[in-house]
């Protein structure tokens, strides 16, 4: 089944990608959840409005992402947590808090889906965070982790 995909799906295919995938799985998960649309005719030619649409949409965004990327780019972000006499934290820091802390502390919001962290954060210290704003602004961001 040829269908139209309306969002990005992991190892399926882009938004707006043209994917052939099994029957069932189109019918019963992906078009009834709004995911994809049927790939005929009609919609193929729907495909290049929503294109459009979407590219107009994407170009406000991306000045608005840039925006946010120049206000956090050289910052520095606090997050405290409970920590043992060696320095080691109980748990470890997550892409959640430090949205939440980037709302707290620099009334930025970003989904935590798009921030990654490259590696884990179990120590007091300062770490680098990776804010994957939009496909063309990607900026990185300092945290401090300190004793609460």
């Amino acid at each position: 089944m040829e269908i139209i995909l309306l969002r990005d799906i992991d190892k399926v295919g882009d938004k707006h990608e043209i994917v052939t995938v099994k029957n069932g799985y189109g019918r019963n998960y992906l078009i009834p959840k709004g995911f994809a649309i049927i790939a005929n005719d009609k919609n193929r030619l729907r495909l290049e409005e929503l294109k459009k649409d979407e590219e107009a949409k994407e170009a406000q965004l991306v000045g608005t992402y840039q925006a946010i990327a120049d206000k956090l780019k050289d910052q520095t972000l606090k997050i405290g947590a409970k920590a043992g006499t060696s320095g080691k934290i109980f748990g470890s820091v997550t892409n959640v808090q430090i949205a939440q802390a980037l709302k707290e502390q620099f009334d930025v919001e970003v989904e935590r889906k798009k921030i990654e962290i490259p590696e884990e954060v179990k120590n007091i210290g300062t770490y680098k965070a990776i804010l994957n704003l939009h496909k063309e602004v990607v900026t990185e961001i300092n945290i401090e982790v300190v004793e609460e």
